[in-house]
């Protein structure tokens, strides 16, 4: 067996066995066929079936950060907007003074898999967030060689989790995500962990909530991370969904570093409540891509708190 195979199926039954019963989520969308090899090799019997619940998993909770923004916004990205978005903006950081610089990183969910991070890092790519969670039912099986692997490989990494509001409260899902790897520490390699509001995938855009129930939402989901782990958290989201969704019910630009989607060859206008950006997604495509927003020292600087 392999030594990717053999990492896989650690993480896999790891998964499994801390948190009984996640991979049954499939029942939300429907089981797809187990392939038939995986890595080159056969499978057969229990191999086969992890495979399934692997597969039923990906199909049933693959809500990567930025999907439901492309699925309703659209991907406008060109070869173009994308290498613009690797230069500097020319926009204000929190002194007031234009940014002369960027860091490039990427974001991932179980949807890639074991990642080759050696690869990434020769690409420039020096930070990542890994998706951890997504309502209080869901944790991602590629995690730990996403998060972990991430960082042997030199990077900046964090965690995020996909919100469902109309799931669960904020302080639940807060608690979730902490649970599952979304904390931080001060180690200079571990980023505050992300928040990800954005379209519902399975029904009405702002989960059936007003914006002061939204933001009262997002306000316990930021309150109780704070407690459990001395950090504000990050919030992503695109200008669009959080305008309609949140408005100026609440802000949090005094506290929340901003991630913003758009997929175009500029930032654009910010939500409410936020005066700059600290992390640009710009890029769906080939997977989602980010900049962030300043010196590698001022992303140490994040990672440090």
């Amino acid at each position: 067996m392999s030594a990717a195979r053999r990492g896989w199926r650690r993480a896999f039954c790891a998964v499994a066995t801390a948190s009984a019963g996640v991979l049954l989520l499939g029942t939300l969308a429907p089981a797809t066929a187990a392939p038939s090899f995986l890595y080159g090799e056969p499978l057969h019997g229990k191999e086969r079936a992890y495979d399934q619940a692997i597969a039923d998993d990906i199909a049933a909770n693959n809500h990567t950060m930025g999907s439901q923004i492309a699925r309703v916004e659209g991907d406008k990205s060109t070869p173009e907007t994308i290498a613009a978005a690797q230069q500097p903006q020319n926009v204000a950081g929190p002194d007031g003074i234009g940014i002369q610089a960027t860091v490039a990183g990427i974001d991932v969910a179980s949807y890639q898999g074991n990642v080759n991070w050696a690869s990434y890092y020769s690409q420039g790519k020096r930070f990542v967030w890994a998706k951890t969670t997504e309502g209080t039912g869901y944790t991602n099986p590629y995690f730990a060689q996403q998060y972990n692997g991430s960082y042997n490989a030199g990077f900046i990494r964090g965690a995020y989790h996909f919100a469902l509001p109309n799931n669960s409260g904020g302080v639940a899902q807060a608690n979730y995500f902490v649970d599952h790897g979304g904390g931080w520490s001060r180690d200079g390699k571990t980023l505050p962990g992300a928040l990800d509001m954005e379209y519902n995938p399975y029904g009405a855009t702002c989960y059936g909530l007003s914006q002061a129930s939204m933001a009262a939402w997002v306000r316990a989901f930021h309150d109780q991370y704070h407690a459990r782990t001395g950090r504000w958290p990050v919030i992503y989201t695109s200008t669009s969904w959080w305008n309609q969704c949140v408005g100026s019910a609440q802000t949090f630009g005094s506290t929340v570093p901003l991630w913003v989607a758009r997929y175009a060859s500029s930032v654009g206008a910010l939500p409410t409540g936020w005066g700059f950006h600290t992390v640009w997604q710009y890029t769906s495509s080939p997977l989602d891509q980010d900049t962030f927003n300043g010196a590698y020292d001022r992303l140490q600087a994040l990672a440090n708190g």
